[in-house]
């Protein structure tokens, strides 16, 4: 039985066409926060971003073997699928299908209709079939195999443990806490767990209750609000996973919009887990700010200290390879898109990646963030010099710098704050 309002109308998401019911506003193709949520068959376009992100990840884990050896498949699980879109487009836009195996899950059953009405209309082609694994499972596996993805309609909590994955897709409305711990457990002896968090009121210490119920943390509204929110999150898996003597290694952190998303690769060693609290400490509001493993001061934490990104991972991770895994042609535009839609889509391809290349090798040592609309005051000038003049002046120094992809301008340098203020003076 189709679903209630279908077939609605068609909008495309990378390669990836889409149904969304007829009372959905056509989305913008640079949206910066949340969607209002319109029941089932809801597409909310403002995780787009994060959704190519995965592709990208998923992609170069097959690409350069950092997961699984070649002769292996990944079990890949998109726990809270509603629409099923992310699914769809692992299934559409990764290389090399014949390694991935994809079970998307929801528990509301319209929502999942539309996927997979979606899927059907809209087929791969390539006839790949995955065998059963039935000695995967201490039961019969739930859900129907269709071109290549496994729908299920289940608890995503009773789904995870189920049977072990290698890469597990935690996105829900609010905050993903309560699926922290199965999710955790779920992932075999090395995987990848993606997690988006929109309860950033909480993370970005506007609602301290909320932050110190959920995350065990306090944070403060300031320009370092969103950096703090990505490593607050950071902390709370790398403190589960150590309870399942698993150990957390960032590989994509970083806030975008109006949330924050984090794929990290988990590995088991009882060993290693046990110095989880390693990069775990508290970020002190001094001048500059320093990390410290005490509270004092005016202070946010307890946070991730360490690296928020993987350096070879991220650093693959440009414009031109999400232009060529992502990027739709002229067979998969709609047929009422018009020239400035196309533009814009490629675009947005494009903004999902802005700067993180260029920032993979800062953001996976240690280094020093700063906010633009700080340094003015801070080096007491009367007009903060651009970011190219900043750069210039700290390459000349010896030190690196290079932009951040956060919702204020932000740069990261490994230069120390002295030198900074050095350069924004002279560069006045």
């Amino acid at each position: 039985m189709k679903p209630d309002g279908w077939p609605g109308h068609l909008w495309l998401e990378g390669k990836t066409i889409v149904h969304l019911k007829n009372h959905q506003e056509r989305p913008s193709h640079m949206p910066r926060g949340p969607a209002r949520k319109t029941g089932e068959g809801f597409l909310n376009p403002a995780m787009a971003p994060a959704r190519t992100r995965s592709v990208l990840l998923l992609a170069d884990a097959i690409e350069n073997e950092w997961l699984v050896s070649k002769d292996k498949p990944i079990r890949i699980l998109d726990a809270l699928c509603a629409t099923g879109v992310r699914a769809r487009r692992w299934r559409k836009e990764v290389p090399q299908q014949d390694r991935i195996r994809i079970t998307a899950n929801d528990l509301d059953l319209n929502a999942q209709k539309w996927g997979r009405e979606s899927h059907k209309a809209h087929p791969i082609g390539d006839n790949i079939i995955w065998p059963e694994e039935k000695d995967r499972f201490s039961i019969p596996q739930d859900g129907i195999v269709e071109d290549g993805i496994r729908w299920i309609n289940s608890d995503a909590r009773r789904v995870m443990v189920d049977a072990p994955f290698q890469w597990i897709d935690v996105d829900p409305f609010g905050s993903p806490v309560k699926f922290l711990d199965s999710a955790i457990q779920a992932i075999s002896r090395i995987g990848v767990l993606e997690v988006t968090a929109t309860d950033v009121a909480a993370l970005c210490g506007s609602t301290k209750n909320s932050a110190v119920r959920r995350y065990g943390s306090v944070g403060i509204t300031d320009s370092y609000m969103h950096d703090d929110a990505t490593r607050i999150l950071l902390a709370t898996i790398a403190r589960i996973a150590a309870m399942h003597d698993k150990s957390m290694h960032p590989i994509l952190a970083l806030f975008d919009g109006h949330h924050v998303r984090v794929s990290v690769l988990l590995k088991r060693s009882k060993e290693t887990a046990s110095d989880w609290n390693k990069h775990i400490g508290y970020r002190i509001r001094s001048a500059p700010y320093h990390f410290a493993k005490i509270p004092e001061g005016k202070y946010t934490g307890p946070m991730w200290t360490g690296p928020i990104f993987d350096r070879n991972i991220a650093g693959r991770m440009t414009i031109e390879r999400a232009m060529e895994l992502c990027c739709g042609s002229e067979d998969d535009y709609p047929e009422d898109w018009n020239d400035e839609d196309i533009e814009h889509s490629k675009r947005e391809i494009a903004r999902t990646v802005r700067h993180i290349s260029e920032s993979a090798e800062l953001l996976s040592q240690d280094h020093l963030l700063v906010a633009i609309d700080d340094l003015g005051v801070c080096a007491g000038v009367g007009q903060i010099p651009s970011m190219k003049s900043i750069k210039k002046g700290l390459e000349e120094r010896g030190f690196k710098m290079a932009h951040c992809q956060m919702p204020e301008p932000m740069f990261a340098t490994d230069a120390d704050w002295e030198t900074v203020l050095a350069v924004t003076r002279s560069a006045e």
